[in-house]
């Protein structure tokens, strides 16, 4: 018999559902993807129906369907935390009872009539609960390629844990530290981003790519006032600057005359030097907690190799600090550090922890690729391309990776959806749009022209596996585009007068590369690496770029506009190409042109985009 179990995240943020079977990850996917909702929070009905069908079987077929936190602990906090800061705070509280005594502590009902829906004759007896953070743990150790690792979990809050220190050997992993709310490095970066003007939970990114663009001039007023650190890397914030206990807003008044600037309103303010400087410090002060937290791990658990989840697993600046400091070995941190993560660690630790049965480490890892949605066989492509009003050819492996490599080294930019979806926040070659990174105004079209996001936002290189090492200072596997990494000194020179115009920059000496659309103003870039065996699609296509231009990196993004999620199915990328300034797309076999398509559709869709 199979043992089958389906890990299920859902009713905060970024719903998702993965299924395991006999210990191997089958299929994972976000909620939003189906839905089109971005950041979608309700039950993962559309997700858990895919994962059951690419595992080939019904809800009444699994041996557990597994939660990944326990709402009745959350509840516990939310009550704890009103009687702690009582009266202050009663109008969030006034607000979030009803909501908690209506659904949220009811979940175990909620989630089994969700289930029966699916599968009246599911039973509710096989549905487990597992804590927050021992969910991210799980998601972190029982994919990795390590047999024992020491495991650091870190977000905004679970049930009452923020960060979590653990250790994992074969099938086990427990957790013997904890932080708990309201202590939060996530909480605090949040605070930050909501500071500068961004939204919280989806505008961290933004503070993290601002930061390179300032000093960490406050880094040492945030130490001194806001955060104490200990030497271990416990920590303490002083609860007087924010509101999140209390209050529906991240920070207060006193936060705000601290730094001498009211909270930046995103619609009315610029972002200014001061704005970047404070983003700046609190990245700073982010690596430096992450530094701390991570030698004490290595002290107290003398593991060779670290695992990382949870949504500060993401900073992939810090990432890639932690690395070059050496502290491990090695370090692996899972692709959907987030809580959609979660879902995968909830079945994991069914089969794991709760089943009791064994694990054996993939050398690699066990994520695949992170290549866990769903695909499209060339068939379903073409009928669905055609139904939308596609008009496009149908081409060979051969002249499709040609084509779609010539159109890149001629500057266009290249929608690229191929076989199965990424699960995670990062598109990884499958659900991408593509560029030439030696272009100066690559970065500035995609950005305002393409993605319709802020013009400072950086790009990510993916670039050959086998060439990371003569392109930027890193000489190992970063298949999740999680660290950051120097480019290397002999590709790094100094922006021409004609190439800052083009990026709309004063400053006169800004720092560029051989290849700027990929490269951060300090030098820095996201990287991929692009391996043959798990993505031989993309891995020919950088290849044959590199044929074309000596270059063997491409500029990869998400493929989607500001406000929708990553594309799932080629009717989602076709408008995503219609509606924007894409300018070849290639689904499957199918290769399209924007200036073959119906001028009457592009309006439309373009029209529709702007109403959006």
């Amino acid at each position: 018999m199979v043992m089958r179990i389906l890990g299920i995240s859902a009713f905060y943020h970024d719903s998702a559902a993965a299924i395991v079977a006999d210990g191997r990850l089958i299929a994972a996917a976000q909620e939003e993807r189906f839905t089109r909702k971005k950041h979608d929070a309700r039950f993962p009905k559309n997700a858990i129906a895919y994962c059951l069908g690419e595992a080939g079987c019904r809800l009444s077929d699994l041996n557990h369907v597994v939660f990944y936190d326990k709402p009745f602990l959350k509840f516990e906090r939310l009550i704890e935390t009103y009687l702690a800061f009582a009266p202050r705070g009663f109008a969030s509280f006034r607000i979030a009872l009803p909501v908690w005594l209506k659904e949220k502590l009811f979940q175990k009902e909620l989630l089994a009539r969700e289930l029966k829906a699916i599968g009246p004759d599911f039973s509710s007896r096989r549905l487990l609960f597992t804590e927050h953070h021992l969910s991210h743990a799980a998601s972190a150790f029982f994919p990795s390629p390590f047999e024992e690792a020491a495991v650091l979990t870190m977000d905004g809050v679970g049930e009452w844990a923020t960060t979590s220190l653990g250790v994992g050997s074969g099938n086990q992993l427990s957790i013997f530290k904890e932080i708990h709310f309201p202590h939060s490095l996530g909480l605090l970066y949040s605070a930050f981003t909501y500071y500068i003007g961004f939204k919280v939970n989806s505008g961290e990114y933004k503070l993290m790519g601002l930061a390179p663009y300032g000093e960490p001039k406050y880094a040492s007023l945030i130490l001194d006032k806001i955060i104490h650190v200990n030497e271990d890397g416990s920590f303490w914030l002083d609860q007087s600057f924010f509101d999140y206990c209390v209050g529906l807003r991240m920070t207060n008044e006193r936060f705000s005359a601290l730094f001498g600037q009211p909270v930046r309103h995103p619609e009315k303010d610029l972002l200014t030097q001061f704005h970047m400087d404070i983003a700046a410090s609190i990245q700073a002060v982010t690596e430096h907690v992450v530094l701390k937290l991570a030698r004490a791990l290595r002290r107290e658990t003398q593991a060779r190799h670290l695992c990382m989840a949870g949504g500060v697993a993401l900073n992939c600046v810090a990432n890639g600090k932690l690395r070059q400091e050496g502290i491990f070995d090695d370090i692996w941190i899972q692709p959907a550090a987030g809580d959609a993560g979660g879902a995968v660690g909830a079945a994991l630790g069914g089969y794991h922890l709760f089943a009791g049965l064994p694990r054996i480490a993939d050398p690699k890892d066990g994520m695949s690729g992170a290549y866990l949605g769903p695909g499209f066989i060339d068939e379903e492509v073409r009928s669905r391309l055609t139904a939308a009003g596609a008009r496009f050819s149908t081409l060979g492996d051969g002249e499709l990776i040609r084509d779609t490599a010539q159109a890149l080294a001629d500057g266009k930019a290249v929608g690229w959806m191929q076989g199965r979806m990424e699960f995670g926040p990062r598109a990884l070659g499958n659900r991408s749009i593509l560029g030439d990174p030696r272009s100066p105004s690559m970065q500035k079209v995609l950005n305002l022209k393409v993605k319709y996001r802020e013009s400072f936002r950086p790009f990510a290189p993916s670039v050959l596996r086998e060439d990371v090492a003569a392109w930027f200072d890193l000489d190992c596997d970063s298949p999740y585009m999680l660290l950051v990494a120097p480019v290397r000194d002999e590709h790094r020179r100094d922006m021409t007068a004609h190439e800052r115009a083009l990026f709309g920059i004063d400053k006169l000496n800004v720092p560029r590369s051989s290849i700027p659309a990929v490269t951060h103003i300090d030098y820095s870039a996201r990287v991929q690496t692009v391996h043959a065996d798990t993505n031989p699609r993309y891995h020919a296509l950088i290849s044959a770029f590199k044929a074309l231009t000596a270059c063997g990196v491409l500029v990869n993004t998400s493929f989607n506009v500001r406000g929708e999620p990553i594309v799932a199915t080629p009717e989602d990328a076709f408008r995503c190409f219609m509606g924007s300034d894409i300018e070849v797309l290639s689904v499957g076999s199918c290769y399209l042109r924007k200036e073959d398509q119906d001028p009457a559709l592009r309006v439309a869709y373009k029209d529709q985009f702007e109403l959006d």
